[in-house]
This record gives C-alpha cells, sequence and structure tokens, in this order.
C-alpha cells in the first residue's frame, strides 16, 4: 500500500511540473490590477512600428482607449496564450498577456521611455554614424554591399570544398551519410614523452611559501604599486600590508582570519588598506601589470604569441545569504553560487575576470574581456564551449576582426543557412536551415556599424548590448540582423571546422588551459570551505578579482622558474625540443606552501 500511494504521489507531481504555466499566471491578476493601469497612464511609452499593436494593447488596459474589443495582434500566431483566452476568465488573462509582452519589449528595446537611460530608445545609446565610420579595429565596410558580395563569394567556394570533400568521403574525422552529418572524437596529440618532462621540470622547482613566492614577484614588477589611494592617489606605502589583503582574498580567507595568521597586521590595519586602496581598476592594473610580464618571460613563448585565447566560466558556491541568494542553476545542484567568467591566453595569463550569475548565458560576455582589456585586444582567435556561442556573438566577433572558434557539443545538429539554397550541392541538402534574410541586414547596416563601435568605444559594455539583443529578438529589427549576420558567420565556421582539424585541435588545446586554470583555483580557495560568502555584489567581485590575480602571480613564477629548469636540464646535457616544451603548464602548486601561518621576512 505504501509503495502505490508513493507512486500517486509521484504521478501527481509528474502532472503539476508539466502542467502549462500559463494556466496559473490568471492567479495574480488582482495584484496587476491594483496599479498596472495608473503605471500605465504615468509613463511616456514610445514604440517601434512593429510594436505599435502592444501600443495599442497597453492604452486598452490603461483606461485611455475605451473600446470593447481585445486585440491579439501583437501575440504571435503560434502563442500558447491563444489557447487560454477563450475561457471564462479570459479578458483577466488577456491584461496579464499584455503586461507580460510589455515586459519583453521594454527588455528588447521594442518600445522605450522617453527620457529613461535605462530603458531609453536603443539606438540613441548608440554612437552616431559619423564616429562609427572613424573607429579603429572595424572590421566591416560601411557599405552592406561589400559584405555581401564578400560572404556570398565565400560561402559558395566552402559548400564546393565541403561537398566535394563529402563525396570523395574526405571530411577528416567525419562524412555526411544520406544527409546526415556524422563526427568522430578528436584524439589526443601528445607526446608520450611529455608526461616525463612536466615531472622532471617540477621536481626541479624549489618548493616555496606563498608569502615569499608574493614577494618575489612583487619585486619584479612592483604590482603592488598599482594600488593607489583612492583620495590622494599616492601608491601604497604599506607594501607587506597590502599583499596581505591581497592574500587574504586570494585564497578567501576574509580580512578577519587572514589578521589572525599573520603576525605584521591586525584587522583594522588590514581593513584600513582595503577600504582605500582595493577597488576594481586597482586590481584590473596590477592584473595587467603581471600578465604582461609573464607574457616577456622566454619560457611563455613556447606556448603562444598572446594571439589566441579561451573563455569559460567557473561555479563558485555561495552562502544563501545576500545578493547571491536566488542565483541557482540547476546544472550545478541545488545550492546558490555565482561564476567567475575568465579569459586565459594561449600563454596561460588569465588576463580578463567577471563575475557573473550562474543562471546566465555566458555567451554575452566574452566580448568584455577582448574589448576593455589591453591583452585582449591583442588576441586573434578566441575559443569557447558551448555554452558560450550564439548567432550574435558569431556577428560582433566577425565584424571586429576576432576569428570566433567554439567547440560546439551538438554540432551534426546545427544547420547551415544560405543565401540561395536551391543552388546547395546535393551532398548538403539535408544540412540546409533556411534562407539568410539579405534585405534585413542591408536596411540595417548602418545601425549595426554604430552597435559594433558602441562596443569597441565602450560606451556600452559588449555583454549589456547583447544582452538586450537577445533579450526578445522577435521583433527587434537591429537584433533579426545581426543574427542573420551570424548564422552567415556561423555557416562559414562549421565548413572550416569540418575541414580544418588543426583549427579542430588548436581549440581543444586552448579549451583544456582554460580547464586547468580552473583547478589552480579550485585549489587556491581555502578558506571558508571554498565558499564565497561576501553578501554585496561588490565583495564578490573583489574576491574572484583576488583569485585571478593570486592565480596570475603563480603562473609569473611558475614561468620563470620553469624556465630556469630548462637551463638546468640543458647544463646536464638532458635537452628537450621547443614541441615537448608547448606541453608544459604553469599551473601546478604542489611545490607551494598555501597554508599555515603568514609571516614575511624582515626587510
Amino acid at each position: 500500500m505504501s509503495l502505490r500511494g508513493l507512486v500517486a504521489t509521484a504521478a501527481q507531481l509528474t502532472d503539476t511540473l508539466a502542467a502549462d504555466p500559463l494556466a496559473h499566471v490568471v492567479h495574480g491578476y488582482h495584484r496587476f490590477r491594483r496599479y498596472a493601469p495608473r503605471m500605465l497612464r504615468a509613463l511616456d511609452i514610445q514604440a517601434a512600428q512593429v510594436a505599435e499593436p502592444l501600443l495599442e494593447a497597453a492604452s486598452i488596459v490603461a483606461g485611455t482607449e475605451t473600446t470593447g474589443d481585445r486585440p491579439l495582434t501583437f501575440l504571435r500566431r503560434t502563442s500558447k496564450w491563444h489557447r487560454h483566452l477563450n475561457k471564462d476568465d479570459g479578458h483577466r488573462l488577456w491584461e496579464v498577456a499584455v503586461l507580460c509582452h510589455l515586459r519583453d519589449a521594454f527588455r528588447a528595446g521594442d518600445i522605450w521611455l522617453a527620457h529613461s537611460r535605462r530603458y531609453g530608445d536603443l539606438k540613441d545609446t548608440l554612437v552616431p554614424a559619423e564616429v562609427a565610420r572613424v573607429t579603429p579595429r572595424m572590421a566591416m565596410p560601411y557599405e552592406p554591399e561589400i559584405w555581401l558580395a564578400d560572404r556570398k563569394s565565400r560561402l559558395a567556394d566552402g559548400l564546393q570544398r565541403l561537398a566535394r570533400a563529402a563525396r570523395a568521403g574526405a571530411i577528416p574525422g567525419g562524412s555526411i551519410e544520406d544527409g546526415v552529418l556524422k563526427i568522430d572524437r578528436l584524439t589526443a596529440d601528445v607526446p608520450e614523452e611529455a608526461d616525463a618532462l612536466v615531472l622532471d621540470l617540477y621536481k626541479r622547482l624549489p618548493e616555496i611559501r606563498i608569502t615569499d613566492l608574493l614577494l618575489e614577484v612583487d619585486d619584479e614588477i612592483g604590482f603592488t604599486e598599482a594600488f593607489t589611494h583612492l583620495r590622494t592617489g599616492v601608491p601604497c606605502k604599506d607594501r607587506v600590508g597590502m599583499l596581505n589583503v591581497l592574500l587574504a582574498e586570494g585564497l578567501n580567507l576574509g580580512l578577519s582570519k587572514m589578521a589572525g595568521a599573520t603576525h605584521t597586521h591586525d584587522y583594522f590595519q588590514l581593513s584600513r588598506l582595503s577600504r582605500w586602496h582595493v577597488e576594481s581598476e586597482a586590481m584590473a592594473r596590477a592584473l595587467a601589470m603581471v600578465i604582461e610580464g609573464q607574457s616577456a618571460l622566454p619560457m611563455a613563448q613556447f606556448w603562444g604569441g598572446g594571439t589566441s585565447a579561451s573563455s569559460d566560466g567557473q561555479f563558485f558556491p555561495t552562502t544563501r545569504q545576500g545578493e547571491a541568494i536566488n542565483l541557482i542553476n540547476a546544472k550545478y545542484g541545488h545550492e546558490p553560487g555565482l561564476k567567475a567568467y575568465t579569459h586565459v591566453s594561449d600563454q596561460f595569463g588569465p588576463f580578463a575576470t567577471q563575475t557573473i550569475p550562474a543562471t546566465v548565458n555566458e555567451a554575452p560576455y566574452i566580448l568584455d574581456g577582448l574589448l576593455m582589456t589591453d591583452a585582449g585586444q591583442k588576441i586573434r582567435e578566441q575559443y569557447a564551449d558551448t555554452g558560450g556561442f550564439t548567432d550574435h556573438v558569431f556577428a560582433v566577433t566577425a565584424l571586429l576582426g576576432f576569428q570566433f572558434i567554439p567547440r560546439i557539443r551538438d554540432l551534426p545538429s546545427k544547420r547551415l543557412y544560405l543565401f540561395d539554397p536551391a543552388s546547395c550541392p546535393k551532398e548538403l541538402k539535408g544540412l540546409i536551415g533556411g534562407k539568410v534574410r539579405e534585405p534585413v541586414i542591408s536596411s540595417n547596416w548602418s545601425d549595426i556599424l554604430r552597435s559594433t563601435a558602441t562596443m569597441v568605444a565602450g560606451a556600452m559594455s559588449p555583454s549589456q548590448l547583447l544582452r538586450k539583443f537577445a533579450a526578445y529578438p522577435r521583433q527587434h529589427e537591429l537584433a533579426v540582423a545581426l543574427r542573420e549576420i551570424g548564422r552567415v558567420e556561423r555557416t562559414l565556421f562549421i565548413i572550416d571546422w569540418l575541414l580544418d582539424v588543426d583549427m579542430q585541435r588548436r581549440a581543444q588545446i586552448g579549451l583544456n588551459k582554460g580547464e586547468a586554470h580552473h583547478a589552480l583555483k579550485n585549489a587556491l580557495r581555502i578558506g571558508r570551505q571554498g565558499e564565497i560568502r561576501d553578501r554585496t555584489t561588490e565583495g564578490q567581485h573583489f574576491r574572484m578579482a583576488g583569485l585571478n590575480l593570486l592565480a596570475a602571480i603563480i603562473i609569473y613564477w611558475n614561468t620563470k622558474h620553469l624556465g630556469q629548469a630548462v637551463n638546468g636540464r640543458r647544463r646536464d646535457g638532458l635537452y628537450c625540443t621547443p614541441d615537448l616544451l608547448a606541453h608544459i603548464s604553469p599551473l601546478g602548486w604542489a611545490h607551494i606552501l598555501l597554508t599555515g601561518e603568514y609571516r614575511w621576512p624582515k626587510r
């Protein structure tokens, strides 16, 4: 009997979870009705032409229109709202539908408020066209016809190459059979001697306390000078105190625990240094100094030229208090948390990091790290995992001259988009998803140019602009145009990816570096059981920035001493080729004493 009861309860819960949520939204109607009409009458709402039917419906809710009709022209034909609007309480549900669509339209910019900075007209926030034309780094022509002709030519050439490879069975690691794309897993390409070389080089590194490591790197780079006084602008004179503060942030200890673990400063001294010297720009300046110093070391040249990077988000658990209480992502379990989205160069330097909610899509944040840092602007190839790509990102990275190379998990399910699908080779017909809407691109080209220039100029962060484009792209023409450009660029990328094994390996190597970087950070956050317990967004940001800076300092020290270990091997007659040294990583930490008392030598 107990089993039958459990089965019945499970069935009831399943039915509840599977129920259409729109069947329940009317229960909140009385709350909407209290304020919605007065709010809509008070707001000066403007709308693009495509959103005018929605604005007319909002006027009826506000009571400024007295018609007895309830128009449905603002709804999609396939909208789930239609099946519920014929019920007895359909008039209530219609008002809720209007308010829900108003919310989505505000997010997308289809409607806006006059004289509002946050919800103003999107096009008013973009830089003027004349400024866009002289903005550096733009990789797009000023006339859409030039871009369209180039992409049509490249697509035609790429499709022919892919069709020939499909006919000859010459697609590396894949095939197209009966219109279905099949891809094999990429095999590892690491020399057997690499593991032995890694072990030998790390055995040659001296064991060191984290305090001595920080002092050594600061002696060579002087990154503590980046932390100037907020009022006077003078660099911090208490060097050891500042290193204590940075160590407390990086190890996730907090200032009170650090005060008890060090013999040089008490809590109030550390708190004063933190309040007056530690802020976002100072963290960024210190990080840039360390990244630049590490990239100039001889050993770093074996790993790359600082022209490619990978980006990925790393999850960190938080407590159920403060601003992170609702940030729960089912992928990471039922505990709240946040993510640090970090860019790692091919030389292993973590040159940019952002603290983002665990629930958001990572893709919009890729361009922040590339455009808003000096190291990021040197990048030519950007790698990301499946969660880091959207058609909008494909579009903007291409327009800015970045080669975007994501590793797409379900690549065989992605469709190709062409200007003329009828001209597609017969071997590829099964891969076609649709036709590119060329007129939409041409008519919005000026605003596309302005949007891209706005990101370059820093007038609006790329993530903010891309999130707005992605919020409700059904109507906003600029978002639709960017999506069409992204479909073209994604199609070109898929063709190149299928035919270029070297591209696939570069992306795999880049992403592996980012994942190994996560392991180092997990080892460093030893305090508070690895939880980020800061209750404010600012405190969480400083914790993530401090962790990233500490990781970069350790990577600098490892890079320097690995180079010395290589020289030691050569003196011993044990030579190693550059191909082998390319597989060495400066992300080890076993030789670094991270715990215990943090004692600083007297100087």
